[in-house]
C-alpha cells in the first residue's frame, strides 16, 4: 500500500458546489488539517463474463468482462468533537467527502492465464472510476487464443485489478461567516493504492480431436500412384462418426484419390489409411508436407472439419531407367548374330 497526501484549496463559492473528486487535476500537496470522522468501508470490485464462457479448442475469441463496484460505507466514527458552530459546519462538510471512500479511481485491469494452453493476446484495460453500486458502462475487452489441442475442461484466467481509493478526508477553514458560510475553506485527501485479483473460469468444450501418429511417404520425382500411408489418432474426448480424411495437394503433387473413408473413430483409437499420389517429373528432390484434415459428424449430429494436419513427404530423385541400355544391348546382339551368319555363309 502506498499513501498519498494531497489537498485542494477552494474559494468560498467553489467550496460549497464542487464535489471533492471533480477537481482531481488541481490537487496540490497539503499539510494535515482537522479530521472529524473516520469512515469504514472500501470499494469491492467484482468481474464477470458477459455471454458464454465455453469455447472450442483452437478458437481466438474476445472476452467481454463486466466490472461492478459493490463497496459501501459500513459506518462512521467521530475522531474530533465538534463544539462550536464552525466545527459542526466543518464536520458536516467532511462527512459528505468521507462518503467518497468507496469509489474506485483509475482502475487498470490486466488479464493473465494460469495455463500455457491459453494465451492472452491483449493488453491492459482502463476504467476511470466506479462509484458504489455502479457497473462499468463499457466492459473490458480481452482477446485470448486457445491452443489447437488443449484438452477439454475448465481453465482459470486471472484478472489483476489495480486502483486508488480515498482513504481519508480532512477539512479546515479560517472562519465561519454567518451570511456566506466558511471562509478560506480547505480539504486534504489521503489515497491508498489497492491490488486485487479475480478468477475468471473459461471452459474448453468436449470434442473429437486428431493427430497424425505415423506417416510413410517415400516418393520419387515422376512417380505415378505413389502410396502415402497415414495413421490418425482421435486424441479428443468424444467419438467421431463418418470420418473422412482429405488431402490438400499442390505442385509438384496431384491426385485423383485425395479422400479416404475412416468411419467411426472412438477416443484413443488409431486408424491407418492410404492415398495415391502422383509426383511431377520435374519435382525438386527434398522433404515436403501435404496438408490433411478430417471431416466428421459429432455426437450432436453437426458436421465438423478438424484443424489441418501436415503429412511429411520425402521426394527423392527419379529412378534410373534401364530401358535404353537394354535396347542398345539387344541391337548389339542382333548385329553380332547377323555378322556371324554372313561370315559362315561366305565360307
Amino acid at each position: 500500500m502506498r499513501r498519498m497526501i494531497i489537498t485542494l484549496a477552494l474559494a468560498l463559492g467553489l467550496a460549497i458546489a464542487a464535489p471533492a473528486l471533480a477537481a482531481a487535476d488541481n490537487y496540490i500537496p497539503s499539510v494535515t488539517l482537522d479530521n472529524y470522522w473516520t469512515a469504514f468501508g472500501t470499494p469491492q470490485l467484482d468481474a464477470s463474463l458477459a455471454g458464454t464462457n465455453e469455447f472450442e479448442r483452437g478458437d481466438t475469441v474476445t472476452l467481454y468482462v463486466d466490472l461492478a463496484n459493490y463497496g459501501r460505507i459500513m459506518g462512521f466514527e467521530a475522531d474530533k468533537k465538534a463544539d462550536t458552530l464552525m466545527e459542526q459546519t466543518l464536520a458536516n462538510r467532511e462527512l459528505g467527502y468521507e462518503e467518497e471512500r468507496t469509489t474506485a479511481l483509475g482502475i487498470t485491469g490486466t488479464l493473465r492465464s494460469e495455463s500455457d494452453l491459453i494465451e492472452v493476446k491483449s493488453g491492459d484495460q482502463v476504467i476511470e472510476s466506479l462509484g458504489s453500486g455502479e457497473k462499468a458502462k463499457d466492459p473490458m475487452e480481452f482477446s485470448i487464443k486457445i491452443a489447437s489441442h488443449a484438452p477439454a475442461g475448465e481453465y482459470l484466467l486471472v484478472l489483476d485489478l489495480s486502483y486508488d481509493y480515498q482513504y481519508n478526508a480532512e477539512v479546515d477553514a479560517d472562519e465561519l461567516d454567518p451570511e456566506i458560510g466558511l471562509r478560506g475553506f480547505q480539504t486534504a485527501y489521503w489515497y491508498e493504492a489497492v491490488n486485487e485479483t479475480i478468477e475468471i473460469p473459461v471452459t474448453v468444450k468436449l470434442e473429437a480431436d486428431f493427430e497424425i501418429t505415423d506417416a510413410k511417404a517415400e516418393l520419387s520425382a515422376g512417380e505415378k500412384d505413389g502410396i502415402v500411408e497415414v495413421s490418425y489418432k482421435n486424441i479428443g474426448e468424444e467419438a467421431a462418426d463418418d470420418a473422412i480424411a482429405r488431402l490438400s495437394v499442390f505442385k509438384p503433387f496431384s491426385s485423383t484419390d485425395d479422400q479416404a473413408y475412416i468411419g467411426a473413430l472412438a477416443p484413443g483409437e488409431v486408424r491407418t489409411i492410404k492415398f495415391k499420389i502422383d509426383v511431377d517429373s520435374d519435382a525438386t528432390p527434398k522433404p515436403y508436407s501435404i496438408n490433411s484434415e478430417i471431416k466428421y459428424t459429432d455426437l450432436r449430429g453437426d458436421t465438423i472439419i478438424s484443424e489441418s494436419m501436415k503429412i511429411p513427404v520425402n521426394v527423392s530423385p527419379a529412378g534410373r531407367s534401364y530401358a535404353l541400355p537394354g535396347v542398345v544391348v539387344l541391337i548389339l546382339i542382333v548385329a553380332g548374330a547377323a555378322y556371324l551368319y554372313r561370315r559362315r555363309k561366305k565360307v
